[in-house]
């Protein structure tokens, strides 16, 4: 990718242990309250850190299941037939200030839709469909739905139509289908993009209330989003989580002084008590949690327990997203990752969000064992 955002920069060096020199003092997360402008928010509408080197290639299909190779291809031709003319003619400020010739609403389907469990490597496709589709990285945007509803928060409806229906595409992971609010907002954006010739392409949590699969959602999507429906194709992925394939047991947590003594001996690591922590993010909006981990090479904490409430467990989620975004290894001291949630949470309406929260949390805290020299 051609351009990089500060999040992408401060991580992509990863955490580098110092050896024979004296403890230093850890960030501290609880301490930090980020602010973040307009402008950074639209400069990091691009793939995270984590999938900036992703490409169809680079995605390995299930041979079990051939729905994933298929996905390869469509995705594959949709981004070479986004090799035509701009959305819009005319070149755009950052914020999309500027006049621009009105073009033609195209015809026919003009978005995919991803629909899968979780771990089939949606976001990796998502990813990879922004990398390939032929424009300038300005030209294109790539964000979760929480983040472009932050958009539209910090710049105004009106404001983000005129900044994003310059764009030849716009990739939104997984589309809060369980926030009906919400949902009439972005799908009226995408309304106004579609007629501004823009592409899309999405993936998509699950209802409440609908989760009786627990996997797939492409009817309630393409109910949510009504008259846009017409222009989405649908791809269903099958598969298992990948995270767990082959991979060995999550590693179990670790005594409170080995998490002390991994993150004073871990240049721009973080310390917390896991409690606190979870008080903090009350304090912080959601739209902030990836600026909350700036610079920090390993997030370590102490003390982890089950969350207390579904806000609190839904807060979690979403920090677990940005860390796993950001490829940031969590270590951590108390309960494993895999008793977070209680049952109640798992059998209710949002399980899928901390079933997700779970495989990424496990997945960055096998990362995380190399912080740790002594058993």
């Amino acid at each position: 990718m051609s351009s990089s955002s500060p999040a992408s920069r401060s991580a992509a060096s990863g955490p580098t242990p110092i050896a024979g020199t004296a403890p230093a003092a850890p960030l501290s997360l609880c301490a930090r309250e980020p602010h973040v402008p307009a402008e950074r928010l639209v400069a990091e509408m691009v793939p995270p850190p984590r999938f900036d080197s992703v490409r169809f290639g680079t995605y390995i299909p299930d041979p079990n299941q051939p729905s994933q190779s298929e996905a390869v291809r469509v995705l594959e031709d949709f981004a070479t037939g986004l090799d035509g003319s701009p959305a819009a003619t005319g070149r755009r400020g950052l914020l999309g200030f500027g006049r621009s010739k009105a073009p033609k609403a195209p015809a026919g389907p003009r978005g995919v839709y991803l629909d899968g469990g979780y771990g089939v490597g949606k976001t990796h496709l998502l990813a990879s469909l922004w990398h390939a589709t032929p424009a300038e990285p300005e030209r294109k945007a790539f964000g979760t739905f929480v983040e472009l509803t932050n958009l539209v928060g910090a710049l105004g409806f009106q404001q983000t139509v005129r900044t994003l229906s310059g764009h030849r595409l716009l990739c939104i992971d997984e589309f809060e289908l369980d926030d009906p609010g919400d949902t009439v907002l972005v799908s009226s954006l995408l309304g106004r993009l579609v007629e501004a010739g823009v592409a899309l392409a999405a993936t998509s949590n699950t209802l409440p209330g609908k989760l009786g699969e627990g996997r797939f959602a492409a009817a309630d999507f393409l109910r949510e989003i009504q008259g846009l429906s017409a222009h989405f194709r649908t791809l269903r992925i099958d598969g298992e989580d990948y995270r767990h394939r082959g991979l060995p047991e999550a590693p179990a947590p670790y005594s409170d002084a080995q998490v002390t003594r991994a993150a004073q001996a871990t240049e721009g690591a973080s310390l917390d008590d896991f409690p606190a922590l979870l008080d903090h993010l009350a304090r912080v909006h959601p739209s902030r949690y990836g600026a909350l981990t700036d610079d920090v090479a390993a997030v370590c904490l102490t003390g982890v327990r089950p969350v207390p409430d579904q806000s609190t467990a839904l807060r979690l989620v979403v920090l677990a997203d940005r860390l796993y975004d950001r490829e940031v290894p969590v270590l951590a001291s108390g309960l494993p990752f895999d008793r977070l949630f209680g049952e109640e949470m798992l059998e209710g309406g949002y399980r899928k969000k901390y079933f997700r929260a779970i495989s990424r949390l496990t997945a960055l805290a096998r990362d995380a064992v190399r912080l740790v020299d002594t058993p």
